[in-house]
């Protein structure tokens, strides 16, 4: 059996996507089961030959009843490699009649169903070692899995399905045992156990976290010394927050590294604004070209706090441009966000190519920008450092304004003006390509991350339409995303809200409301965090573990039931929660709230120890348990007006409570005189005596690390 394995994963061959979407092409064609689903990207696959159906009760019993073999296969709508697999395979009517005949096939949208992509996800993992999409896996007809890889090529497909049918029909038994223990090895990977040790949570383990991956740091060009390099938010978030409090200048020149390169790199959209997927080479210049708004959504909270750490001016026009991109592409009337455009688009001739929209021919600029060509190409490398392939340029630059005005004896105000119509042109010139497809879904999760980067700007530049946007989406939540029972939805589209919430949902919401909160003063949104809150300790929270299931227990019941910790592209939904958690027990002096966020963070603390570039959001909540740590408490009819003068500031450490009037929020209560504003600065409800001025505030608010354990 385990040679019947091996034997198999060698066919695997493990692409990560960026993906090729291709148009649908129903006519004369006869639709399967997708057909009524609201995914765009099960709707790509509807008119496939394969009789696909969507996860469901009724694809699983059918298996059964015909005892058939699964094709579990996940994908997204913007995965280049998922595209090309239904391109050489899906398609096929070999292929399509094989799969027919002799299994019982199921689609999913990752995004939709992340539960689902989880489980199968660990399966494919520990049978080859690494993962990635398409991923498609062949399991009993109750969802056991037996085989699983990522992309293959037609021949490997017909070979594997042609293999697994003939095992099952000649030996069952060997199957169900090896499924029986694959099962069990799921259930058992990257699980936490309850950590027996008391809490000792000291500055020694956040020096650790930093000291246990310098060594990965590119210092040259940022980011880790990786060939391909994925923006990691969460762990630069944190890195950046110590550098801050431990006064490490060479932590923070890491940091400034990092986002200069990024928003000088082609994985910033130098045109039109917002981030790729991630980079395929060191210096962050040729993406998988897809932007995805969970990507945006959390650089743009980077980008915001580094630029109230620093004021660099880069920044500032790397989340101005950022947020013009998500208005102009992924945001709709009622304040909802769409969730990514696609990689590929068609060229001039009808075909489908990656990046195409975004690549630039050398003739085609010079034709474009004219006399201005000259220091146009000096400014954003059209030489061989910016080429990509096929005399394609993908537009990179290498330095700030300011240094290239002075290299080029060219006055600053007159390269930004030049610049500005340089994108206005291109900008034009690129409207009339065919445009990448959109995946016009909204998920819930990805909606709170955006959410907070909305709140973030307004903070660090108090734009009020940052606000104003951010409110607008915050009452699409409450409105479309919310059931009666006071839950989460994870869907919506054309006005329907179809799949339970996940914790990643309640996770991300919950944050965006606490600090919209902070920022508004408006209580309504905190009351509506605590109670989304409590309702995920109610259907969520493991007792015995003392962390959160991803999925509620009023799910249908998959093959095992996950627990996310791992801090990835996007914080595990368990920190998340830990870090909303900590922030509500100060809210409301609820002492069962810290000691559950306590336990959370000391659960995972021998993984943090092992991986800290794994843990970035476990090691801020850290950072705040081992202080100091900083109520902020301003209460007065200018409340509002006094927290966004603190606010512009870099305040890792700090939660704020503000209040225009009489307050029912316990750290707010009795606090509020109509006379004038008070600042109260409090640790752990301990505070000093108020003051009046900002600047009196900020004074005695610390930034360095404590030295003794809490």
């Amino acid at each position: 059996m385990e040679k019947f394995i091996t034997c198999f994963i060698l066919f695997t061959l493990t692409f990560s996507c960026n993906n090729k979407t291709q148009d649908v092409v129903a006519a004369n064609k006869k639709s399967n089961d997708l057909i009524e689903e609201t995914s765009p990207y099960l709707l790509q696959h509807a008119y496939n030959p394969v009789d696909w159906k969507p996860w469901g009760d009724a694809a699983l019993e059918k298996a059964q009843k015909e005892n058939k073999l699964l094709v579990i296969s996940i994908g997204y709508s913007s995965c280049h490699w998922c595209h090309v697999m239904e391109e050489e395979s899906f398609e096929d009517d070999s292929i399509a009649k094989l799969m027919n005949e002799n299994y019982i096939s199921i689609k999913v949208d990752r995004e939709e169903r992340p539960d689902i992509d989880q489980v199968y996800m660990d399966a494919v993992q520990m049978m080859t070692g690494s993962g990635g999409w398409p991923l498609n896996v062949i399991a009993l007809p109750d969802g056991r899995p037996l085989y699983g890889g990522t992309y293959h090529t037609k021949s490997q497909w017909e070979q594997i399905l042609n293999r697994m049918k003939e095992l099952y029909q000649e030996k069952p038994e060997d199957l169900i045992k090896y499924a029986a223990e694959l099962t069990e090895g799921i259930h058992n990977y990257n699980l936490v156990e309850t950590n027996p040790e008391n809490p000792d949570f000291t500055k020694q383990i956040l020096e650790q976290g930093i000291e246990g991956q310098r060594d990965q740091w590119d210092t040259k060009m940022g980011g880790t010394k990786q060939s391909t390099k994925f923006p990691l938010p969460n762990n630069l978030e944190f890195i950046m927050r110590y550098g801050f409090q431990s006064e490490s200048e060479e932590v923070l020149k890491y940091i400034e590294t990092t986002l200069n390169n990024m928003a000088f790199g082609g994985i910033y959209d130098q045109v039109g604004g917002g981030f790729s997927r991630y980079s395929t080479d060191v210096k962050w210049h040729v993406p998988h070209f897809e932007k995805m708004l969970y990507d945006n959504a959390q650089l743009v909270s980077l980008y915001s706090k580094a630029y109230a750490l620093t004021q660099n001016e880069l920044y500032k026009q790397t989340v101005t441009e950022t947020l013009e991109f998500i208005e102009r592409e992924l945001t709709n009337e009622e304040g909802a966000f769409y969730s990514s455009l696609d990689a590929d688009s068609k060229d001039d001739d009808g075909n489908l190519e990656e990046g195409t929209y975004y690549v630039w021919k050398k003739d085609t600029l010079q034709q474009l920008l004219k006399d201005d060509f000259e220091i146009f190409k000096e400014y954003y490398n059209i030489n061989s450092y910016g080429l990509w392939e096929k005399g394609n340029y993908v537009l990179i630059r290498k330095s700030e304004d300011e240094a290239f005005a002075t290299e080029n004896n060219i006055p600053l105000s007159e390269l930004k003006t030049k610049i500005n119509s340089w994108k206005e042109i291109l900008n034009t010139a690129r409207n009339k390509r065919n445009r990448p497809r959109l995946d016009d879904k909204t998920l819930t999760s990805w909606n709170g991350l955006m959410l907070d980067g909305y709140i973030d700007a307004y903070q660090a530049f108090k734009t009020s339409e940052y606000l104003q946007t951010a409110e607008k989406n915050a009452n699409f939540i409450v409105s479309n995303l919310m059931k009666k029972d006071g839950g989460l939805f994870h869907n919506y589209k054309d006005g329907r809200a179809t799949i339970n919430g996940y914790l990643e949902d309640y996770a991300t919401v919950i944050s965006a409301f606490i600090n919209l909160y902070g920022v508004t003063a408006d209580e309504k949104y905190l009351e509506r965090a605590k109670d989304l809150n409590d309702y995920s300790l109610k259907h969520f929270y493991d007792e015995k573990s003392g962390l959160f299931y991803f999925t509620s227990d009023e799910d249908s019941k998959l093959i095992t039931r996950k627990t996310e910790v791992y801090d990835n592209v996007i914080s595990s939904s368990n920190s998340i929660m830990a870090n909303n958690i900590f922030k509500l027990s100060h809210y409301y002096g609820n002492s069962e709230y810290k000691v559950i966020a306590e336990k959370m963070l000391n659960n995972v603390l021998p993984q943090i120890e092992e991986s800290p570039s794994a843990y970035g959001n476990w090691l801020s909540l850290l950072a705040d348990f081992v202080g100091p740590y900083y109520e902020v408490a301003i209460s007065g009819p200018n409340g509002v007006e006094k927290t966004k003068e603190i606010t512009s500031h870099y305040l890792p450490n700090v939660l704020f409570a503000t209040a225009n009037k009489e307050s029912t929020v316990p750290l707010m209560e009795n606090r509020f005189n109509d006379d004038d504003t008070y600042i109260f600065i409090c640790v752990d409800g301990t505070c000093q005596l108020p003051v009046t001025e900002t600047s009196k505030a900020l004074g005695m608010i610390k930034r360095n690390f404590e030295s003794n354990t809490k």
